[in-house]
């Protein structure tokens, strides 16, 4: 018998997700059809839509499926860059890689600056330092990306506050440790777009979604279908999705 104990990096599916997954996995169509089987499949991930927005403080349409919290990330940062053409990204030095890792890349190919918030002694973001630079360089920054609840630490950052001192800036955060785990509203927070995924709740692996503020739009990094707002082409991953949200409801 084996202990397992890194939940932090994935958890073990639960049962009603598993169930979920295995009778929706059955089902033939693609949601973008219009066909009678595309159909019912749709109103199956309307469906899912509806309540992840209900669960985590949304409206429906601005759930956007996709198919990891990386990518989910990397949708927000690089979309709101591109779609701002403004250059500096605000983050913090102990963000998740996969918030890191596409901003160093867009410093290192798209010309973009990051400017990175120091962390206390107490695991907190030092929000003076941050008020400094949104004075200093506001009408500059493209996004303030800062994760919710630190991987490592697990300090819950005072989002509020940062989105309070953002003002028209907007604000993303990664709360793949925070969905389904500790309190959490995306319109309480007045955040302009969230990262959450299924499989840090007990749902299955290889589908996530970014929490996207009404009436904002960003520049997609997958063209294709035009699914998702236009914002995240590519086939819906139905079974996923409906497991996902039916982990969301028993985290």
């Amino acid at each position: 018998m084996t202990i397992y104990l890194d939940h932090a990096a994935t958890t073990p599916i639960n049962e009603a997700a598993l169930a979920a997954l295995n009778e929706q996995i059955k089902k033939l169509g693609n949601a973008s059809s219009v066909h009678n089987q595309g159909r019912s499949v749709r109103k199956d991930v309307e469906d899912a839509r509806h309540k992840l927005a209900e669960l985590v403080g949304s409206v429906p349409s601005e759930i956007i499926f996709t198919g990891s919290g990386t990518e989910a990330n990397n949708l927000a940062i690089k979309g709101f860059f591109w779609q701002s053409g403004k250059k500096v990204i605000v983050t913090s030095a102990f963000e998740h890689h996969a918030v890191l890792d596409p901003i160093e890349w867009l410093v290192e190919h798209q010309n973009a600056e990051a400017i990175y918030i120091p962390v206390k002694r107490d695991g907190y973001l030092d929000l003076d330092f941050l008020r400094d630079v949104v004075k200093s360089r506001g009408n500059e920054i493209a996004v303030i990306s800062l994760m919710h609840s630190n991987n490592e630490l697990g300090s819950i950052q005072p989002i509020k506050e940062v989105v309070e001192i953002a003002g028209a800036i907007p604000v993303h955060t990664d709360a793949v440790q925070s969905f389904g785990k500790v309190e959490f509203n995306f319109d309480e927070l007045g955040i302009s777009a969230a990262t959450i995924s299924a499989h840090k709740i007990g749902g299955p692996l290889g589908v996530a979604a970014l929490v996207l503020k009404h009436g904002i739009d960003l520049a997609p990094i997958l063209h294709g279908g035009g699914q998702e707002r236009e914002i995240r082409s590519g086939t819906l991953n139905a079974p996923g999705i409906v497991s996902f949200v039916k982990a969301a409801e028993r985290s």
